[in-house]
C-alpha cells in the first residue's frame, strides 16, 4: 500500500470507494480526491483527511487513478487527462458502457486499463463489482483493483464482452429491486396495510430472501417451491405474475439495459 491512489470525480461511489479502502488499511496519506465543485473538494478533505487536487495534479502524482465521472464526460476527461499521464499508471473506470479501448486510444500507449462496473450498494458495503482487463492490463493489475473494490462488497471478474450484460445485471440491477419493493408497498396499502408497515414487512422479506439465496446453497427454485403449498396463497399469487407476463418483463427490461449500454459505448 504504499502506492498512491487517486479518486477523481469523487460523487457518491467515489467516496464509498475512498471509505471502504480507509476502512481497508490504506492511509488517507496515500489518497487523493478530485471534485468539480470547491466546496466538495473541502468536504471530502475534512470528512476523510485526504488530499483534494486538480485532475492534471493526480495524473502526475498518482500510482492509479479511478474514474468515476459519467460515461458522457469521460473523453473530456482523459483529453485533460493524457497530458500528464505516464504509460505506467493504472487507470481504472467505473464508467457504464465505455470499454477499455476508448481509455487506450486517448492515452499514453501501453497505458493498462482495468474495467469494473459496480453499484449503488458500494454505499453499505454490499456493492457487486464486476472486474475486466484491458488489451495491457495484467494479473497484478486485476489483483490490485480487486483489493480496492473488495473493500466494499464483492468481486467478480468477467471477459469484457460481458460487461454489458454484468452492467444490466448487476449494476442496474439494485434499481429493479427498488421498483418491486415500491410496487408490493402500494399492494399493503390496496390491501388495507399502513404504508409504513408495509414498508417495514417488504424489506424484512427482501433481505430474508438475500441472506437465504447467498447462504443456504439452494436453487431459488427450491426455495421459491418451500414456500408455495399446494392450493394456498403463494402459488395464486405467482399464477397471476405468470398470467401478466412478468418473468417475460424482467427479460425485456435486462435487454433493454445491455442495449444502452451498448449505445453508450457507441456514443449514441
Amino acid at each position: 500500500m504504499a502506492q498512491k491512489v487517486a479518486v477523481l470525480g469523487t460523487g457518491k461511489i467515489g467516496e464509498a470507494l475512498l471509505s471502504g479502502m480507509i476502512r481497508g488499511g490504506w492511509s488517507p496519506a496515500r489518497l487523493l480526491v478530485t471534485a468539480r465543485r470547491p466546496e466538495r473538494a473541502a468536504e471530502l478533505r475534512e470528512r476523510h483527511g485526504v488530499e483534494a487536487v486538480s485532475n492534471a495534479e493526480a495524473a502526475k502524482s498518482a500510482d492509479t487513478l479511478i474514474l468515476t465521472v459519467k460515461p458522457q464526460d469521460m473523453g473530456t476527461l482523459l483529453a485533460e487527462l493524457a497530458p500528464h499521464l505516464p504509460a505506467d499508471r493504472l487507470v481504472i473506470s467505473g464508467a457504464a458502457g465505455v470499454p477499455t479501448a476508448f481509455f487506450e486510444e486517448r492515452l499514453a500507449p501501453g497505458t493498462p486499463v482495468v474495467r469494473v462496473m459496480t453499484n449503488t450498494p458500494a454505499l453499505v458495503d454490499e456493492a457487486m463489482s464486476v472486474i475486466s482487463a484491458g488489451s495491457h492490463a495484467t494479473e497484478e493489475h486485476l489483483v490490485h483493483a480487486e483489493e480496492i473494490f473488495n473493500g466494499v462488497g464483492k468481486t467478480l471478474r468477467v471477459p469484457e464482452s460481458q460487461q454489458d450484460a454484468a452492467t444490466a445485471l448487476s449494476g442496474s440491477g439494485p434499481a429493479y429491486f427498488y421498483f418491486l419493493v415500491e410496487a408490493m408497498t402500494d399492494a399493503g396499502i390496496l390491501l388495507g396495510l399502513p404504508r409504513d408497515k408495509a414498508h417495514d414487512l417488504i424489506v424484512q422479506a427482501a433481505i430474508g430472501a438475500a441472506v437465504m439465496l447467498r447462504d443456504s446453497g439452494e436453487h431459488p427454485v427450491r426455495l421459491r417451491e418451500n414456500v408455495t403449498s399446494p392450493a394456498g396463497t403463494t402459488i395464486n399469487a405467482i399464477r397471476e405474475l405468470e398470467n401478466h407476463g412478468v418473468r417475460a418483463a424482467l427479460i425485456a427490461a435486462l435487454e433493454a439495459a445491455r442495449d444502452r449500454s451498448r449505445e453508450l459505448a457507441s456514443g449514441t
